[in-house]
C-alpha cells in the first residue's frame, strides 16, 4: 500500500511536468511567431508606403507619413510613366541582362564551389580566406580598372560588359554558398560515381547540382536582384540610351521631372515588381527544398536515403 501511495504522486508530478513543458513550448512558439510578424511588418512598411505614394495624384508633395489616399487614387500614374520615359525598352534590357547574368552565375559559381569542395583541406582554407578577403574590397575600387580593360578590348557600350562579372561568379559570397553546400555532401558519393566512369562534369550535373537545389534557387534570386538593380555599371559602361537599364531609367526620369514624386514612385514599383514576382514564384520551391537541406546535413550517416538516391539515378541514366 505504501509503494502504491508513493507511486501515484510521482506519476502525477510527471504528468504535471510534461503539461508544463508543453505549455512553455506553446508560449515560446507564440512569442517567436509574434516576433516574426513584427519583423515582417517592419520590412513591409516601406513597401506599403511606396505603393501608397505611387498612387497619389500628380503634383502632390511627397508623403512624410503613411496617409491613405486623402486626394483619391491615381491609377493613371502607371500609364503616364511609360509615356514620359522609355521604360518598356529599359525593362527589356534589364530582363535580358539579369536573366543571362543569373544563369551564367549559377553555372560558374557552382563550378567554383564544387572545385573548392573537392580540393585538399589546406588549399580549401586558403581559397575560403581569399574569398572572404574579396568580400571586403569595395566595388568602387574596380570601376576604373574595369572601364580601362573593357575600353581596351572594345566592349564598351555592349551588354557583355554588364554580364562579364557573372563569368567569375558575380560575387565571392555566391561561390561560398555553393562551397558550403557541396562540403556537406559525402565524398563517397563522388568517389563511387568516379568508379562507375562518371567524369567531373557528370558528377557535378547529376549529383552535386540536384542536391544543391535550394542553394541554386537562392543564388539565382540574389544574382538576378544584383543585375536588375545595378546602377553604376550601366551608367559607366554604356553610352547608347537605347541600351540603358531600368535603374538608369529611374535616374533619367527623376532628372526630367523632379517635382512629380508620384510618377517616380510608380516607376520604382514597376522596377521592383519583377524581383518580388520572381521570389514569390520560387517561394514554393524554396519551402520544398527545406527537407532536402536537412537531409544533406545528415549525410555523415551511411544509411541515409539521400546517399543512395543520386547513385541509383546515375546508374539508371548510364
Amino acid at each position: 500500500m505504501r509503494s502504491r501511495g508513493l507511486a501515484l504522486p510521482a506519476a502525477s508530478s510527471q504528468r504535471l511536468a510534461s503539461v508544463g513543458w508543453r505549455r512553455r513550448l506553446a508560449i515560446g512558439a507564440l512569442v517567436w511567431q509574434g516576433a516574426a510578424i513584427v519583423a515582417a511588418a517592419i520590412f513591409l512598411a516601406p513597401l506599403i508606403w511606396l505603393i501608397v505614394a505611387s498612387l497619389q495624384p500628380v503634383g502632390q508633395p511627397p508623403l512624410r507619413m503613411l496617409n491613405w489616399f486623402p486626394n483619391g487614387i491615381a491609377w493613371s500614374n502607371y500609364v503616364e510613366v511609360f509615356r514620359i520615359a522609355p521604360l518598356t525598352t529599359q525593362l527589356g534590357n534589364s530582363l535580358l541582362v539579369s536573366a543571362v547574368g543569373a544563369g551564367v552565375t549559377v553555372v560558374t559559381a557552382s563550378w567554383a564551389g564544387f572545385a573548392m569542395a573537392q580540393m585538399p583541406p589546406v588549399i580549401r582554407r586558403w581559397l575560403v580566406g581569399l574569398a572572404l578577403l574579396l568580400m571586403l574590397v569595395p566595388s568602387s575600387a574596380v570601376w576604373l580598372p574595369r572601364y580601362i580593360l573593357f575600353a581596351a578590348i572594345g566592349l564598351l557600350d555592349t551588354y557583355v560588359v554588364l554580364v562579364a562579372p557573372a563569368l567569375l561568379g558575380t560575387k565571392s559570397l555566391l561561390v561560398l554558398m555553393y562551397y558550403w553546400t557541396f562540403r556537406r555532401i559525402s565524398s563517397e558519393m563522388f568517389e563511387s560515381a568516379a568508379l562507375d566512369g562518371a567524369s567531373v562534369g557528370r558528377s557535378w550535373w547529376s549529383i552535386a547540382l540536384p542536391l544543391a537545389a535550394p542553394t541554386t534557387l537562392a543564388v539565382a534570386i540574389l544574382a538576378f536582384s544584383h543585375y536588375w538593380s545595378d546602377f553604376v555599371d550601366p551608367l559607366l559602361l554604356l553610352k547608347s540610351a537605347q541600351r540603358f537599364t531600368v535603374a538608369v531609367g529611374l535616374r533619367m526620369l527623376q532628372q526630367m521631372d523632379v517635382t512629380n514624386w508620384s510618377l517616380l514612385m510608380a516607376a520604382v514599383v514597376i522596377m521592383i515588381a519583377p524581383v518580388i514576382a520572381l521570389y514569390l514564384i520560387l517561394q514554393s520551391s524554396l519551402r520544398g527544398g527545406a527537407n532536402l537541406v536537412q537531409r544533406i546535413m545528415r549525410l555523415d550517416s551511411k544509411d541515409d536515403k539521400i546517399t543512395t538516391e543520386p547513385a541509383s539515378a546515375f546508374e539508371s541514366e548510364s
